[in-house]
């Protein structure tokens, strides 16, 4: 006989990881600007193109805070995230889909620049 209680914790941690990206969102209820969310896994090659990224993001609109990893990281992932003041956000770049070969899951930092100027204007 299979085990019965797997597949309701499965389903309750997808519940729990959508209800932790909400709090994020209205985390900052008196939010009065955007805000750029780079969530990395936390092995090396995704800590230095985060790096790079969130550089890229400051030079170019050193208005926006950028955030990295605010909640712990998902295992693999790799994205770039736009939370506006009202409440909603807009997704600049998943990974999390992309590859094999690793390097797909990475942006070049001029793309994610392009698409969020895109979400500003």
């Amino acid at each position: 006989m299979s085990p019965r209680g797997r597949k309701r914790k499965a389903e309750a941690a997808v519940v729990a990881v959508a209800e932790k990206r909400e709090k994020l969102a209205n985390g900052g209820e008196g939010m009065e600007e955007a805000t750029v969310v780079i969530e990395h896994c936390t092995s090396r090659v995704y800590g230095r193109n985060a790096a790079a990224l969130s550089q890229a993001l400051r030079l170019e609109a050193p208005e926006l805070p950028v955030k990295v990893n605010p909640t712990k990281p998902r295992r693999g992932s790799f994205e770039v995230t736009l939370l506006r003041p009202d409440g909603s956000s807009a997704e600049l770049w998943t990974g999390i889909k992309k590859g094999p070969p690793r390097k797909l899951k990475f942006p070049e930092p001029q793309e994610v620049v392009e698409e969020l100027k895109k979400y500003l204007s």
